[in-house]
């Protein structure tokens, strides 16, 4: 049939006179209206809360990314990204799960089980595998302590603990008694009155993913919030990122101030709204090392009647026993009128066994939106504090083990030369002319930059001196995380800095290094590109 007979049937007649309808064309222009309406609405909330310069980089980033969306899709463009990619992702396939012909690979069970003597050779060989030199600290933050005792003592715990499971009060009410006491102990050393409460989680990022969970679910039953917002300046921890992904709250992060590298309270003003759950601060913060006003968010906190998180996962016994130890610190626990809640990881300088954290909340009505519960289940009534279920038991009592045996002298002793160690390390830093250290480090972290030479390249020839830097962007730089191993070794790193440095004033350093080149490809390539290599990294770990 032609085409000329389709268009003139009466099918095609109706619909034309359908849609030429008065009706129907107000409607189509109402939602071009509202369309048109919540689009001028997201730039001007966007303009008004991150300013002309940031959100003109952030539109002009967005358009690069949409327009990167549609040209990846032309098979030649395709063709060659999915090359590159390939390349990228067996480099650090390479890097990551290197492979050696002598090293035996196992991947199935073996079908006799090894012996005790052979167990203990093999894991001696995984032990010895090439690493870097962290029992001599020469890795930035990640291993805290290099205490034998503290070691053997978790091991104890470990042993005496290995089977319980805090799900199971009833049949392991030790492992129930030392996870309430490690929280009593912790609530106390950040000031929490006594309606406070607090649960023990895996690590800081469980922490922060609970009190994401708690605040939106608490947003939502008082204040009837359906469209949670978080509001947080751009260095807080990447948890809130993953909170706001897995749990379908959007993360407003509000710019730092460029000398303090504190989070812009007026940003964070213009960001609340009546979707704001909770304001997000840090004490410290990972990247610089930087305590944000906690106080000012708080009294915002207040004023909004929302939640106020305050990050100490990395600040951890550190921020807690500063002021014994003689360090002034503002104030930022539960002391400051408006904090709901407090991470603070215990595995860092609390020294306990990877894999514990505790979240504080400053009542224990708002620590019950964290909670879990299916009364109607089949296998019975069900209910748990926070993402997991089973948890072991042998963590649980080595961070009680170790708390117990260092006790607050210990804690302040450990204090007095970690934050001691990091101001040296800070004030070395500062006597170099091309360096300069970011912000007002508070305790453990010292973050620097150059004002002449590709600080990467000065991580990387440090690394070439066996010290493993922390990597930072936007802005660049490294940092230096004073541990009770690093800061033994801080006369080291000092001296191999210095020495660093005076070979790039004299020009015998000069080629770019692979850190430099990494960084200079992400800041110049879509973030969707950069996801890829990074998700390669992660597909390399789990390679045999």
């Amino acid at each position: 049939m032609p085409v000329s007979s389709v268009l003139a049937s009466p099918a095609a007649q109706m619909i034309q006179t359908y849609l030429n309808n008065p009706r129907l064309s107000n409607i189509k222009n109402l939602v071009f209206i509202v369309f048109i309406y919540k689009l001028l609405s997201f730039l001007n909330t966007t303009f008004y809360v991150h300013g002309p310069t940031r959100t003109y980089r952030e539109v002009k980033t967005y358009l690069s990314v949409l327009a990167f969306k549609y040209i990846k899709m032309l098979p030649s463009v395709k063709e060659k990204l999915d090359r590159e990619l390939g390349k990228a992702a067996k480099d650090i396939e390479d890097k990551v799960a290197p492979q050696d012909d002598n090293f035996p690979r196992y991947t199935t069970l073996p079908e006799h089980g090894f012996s005790e003597e052979q167990m203990t050779k093999e894991l001696e060989r995984y032990s010895d595998l090439p690493h870097t030199r962290w029992e001599e600290g020469r890795v930035s933050g990640a291993v805290y302590h290099h205490n034998k005792v503290l070691s053997d003592l978790s091991a104890l715990a470990y042993r005496k603990f290995s089977s319980a499971n805090p799900l199971h009060p009833e049949v392991f009410p030790g492992t129930r008694k030392m996870e309430a006491e490690v929280c009593a102990m912790v609530l106390e050393m950040f000031h929490a009155g006594p309606k406070a409460g607090a649960v023990m989680t895996s690590g800081g990022t469980e922490s922060i993913l609970m009190s994401c969970k708690t605040h939106r679910d608490w947003g939502k039953e008082v204040k009837g919030i359906t469209k949670p917002e978080i509001v947080a300046p751009v260095t807080i921890h990447a948890a809130f990122d993953k909170a706001a992904s897995y749990f379908g709250m959007k993360l407003i992060h509000v710019p730092i101030d460029p000398v303090t590298m504190q989070a812009d309270l007026k940003a964070v003003k213009r960001a609340i709204n009546k979707n704001t759950v909770m304001l997000a601060g840090s004490a410290v913060n990972y990247p610089h090392g930087v305590m944000d006003d906690i106080v000012e968010l708080g009294k915002l906190a207040k004023k909004h009647n929302i939640g106020l998180h305050v990050d100490c996962c990395l600040g951890s016994f550190m921020v807690a026993f500063a002021e014994k130890a003689g360090y002034k610190l503002s104030p930022f626990d539960f002391r400051v009128p408006g904090v709901t809640a407090i991470s603070c990881d215990t595995h860092k300088y609390g020294f306990a066994p990877k894999g514990s954290s505790i979240i504080m909340y400053h009542t224990k009505e708002l620590r019950r939106y964290q909670y879990f519960s299916m009364a109607t289940w089949p296998g019975g009534i069900y209910a748990s504090p926070s993402v997991a279920g089973s948890r072991p038991g042998a963590l649980i009592a080595g961070c009680w083990a170790t708390l117990m045996h260092i006790g607050q002298e210990g804690y302040i002793k450990e204090a007095k030369h970690i934050i001691g160690a990091a101001k040296k390390v800070r004030k070395a830093i500062e006597a170099i002319p091309t360096l300069y250290v970011y912000g007002e480090p508070k305790t453990s972290v010292v973050a620097f930059n150059s004002t002449k030479f590709n600080i990467y390249d000065v991580s990387d020839e440090m690394s070439k001196r066996g010290w493993h830097l922390s990597t930072l962007q936007n802005p660049p730089g490294v940092h230096f995380t004073s541990t009770i191993p690093s800061a033994d070794a801080s006369d080291e790193f000092i001296a191999d800095l210095q020495a660093v440095m005076k070979d790039f004033e004299a020009g015998k350093i000069t080629e770019t290094g692979s850190t430099a080149g990494v960084y200079g490809m992400a800041a110049t390539v879509p973030p969707s590109v950069v996801a890829e290599v990074a998700f390669s990294f992660v597909d390399a770990l789990y390679k045999p």
